[in-house]
């Protein structure tokens, strides 16, 4: 009986050594794993201090960079307008110097033309010449008096109601209006 009490009592010391040397091999360990949470602890305290900040600078700088690039997009339209207007004032000056250049030929050859005309020596010209064939003559001064609107009559006034032909100068007088 004897023996397995022995036995038991051999266990348990053997138990009790076996624990004993885990715990001395497992307390560098548990140092260790303390440290480490205390640096994980001031870590997350840096982080909790750090974090809003620069994640604020972030939102912040994204929306800077909104900014920039709707300046930037403004920009190229205005540019864009300004080399349009340029493009067109550059239109308007090519056709005003075209127009200036056909002015200025028509100039020339006016004048070139103009002298030729003042240089050459004039023919004898004949009256056949001066007057074709198909020119009506002159009018007389009778009739370019007629053919004027205030001096035109209408009927009622050339055909007058009351007029009669007793007196002689009156008859005369009326004759000369007719016409």
């Amino acid at each position: 009986m004897i023996e397995p009490l022995f036995w038991l009592g051999l266990s348990l010391l053997l138990v009790a050594t076996s624990l004993t040397a885990v715990l001395v091999a497992a307390i560098p360990a548990f140092q260790e794993l303390a440290r480490a949470a205390r640096s994980a602890e001031k870590l997350f305290d840096t982080l909790s201090r750090e974090l809003p900040p620069t994640l604020e600078a972030i939102r912040v700088t994204g929306l800077e960079i909104t900014d920039l690039s709707d300046d930037v997009s403004e920009g190229v339209k205005s540019a864009s307008q300004v080399v349009k207007q340029v493009d067109q004032t550059l239109d308007s000056a090519r056709i005003q110097a075209q127009n200036l250049q056909v002015g200025t030929r028509s100039i020339f050859i006016g004048a070139k033309a103009a002298w030729r005309n003042f240089t050459r020596q004039k023919p004898a010209r004949r009256i056949s010449d001066r007057t074709p064939t198909n020119e009506k003559p002159p009018l007389t001064l009778r009739e370019r008096e007629v053919l004027r609107p205030e001096n035109r009559r209408i009927k009622a006034e050339v055909y007058r109601a009351n007029d009669g032909y007793n007196d002689a100068n009156s008859w005369e007088t009326n004759f000369d209006d007719e016409d």
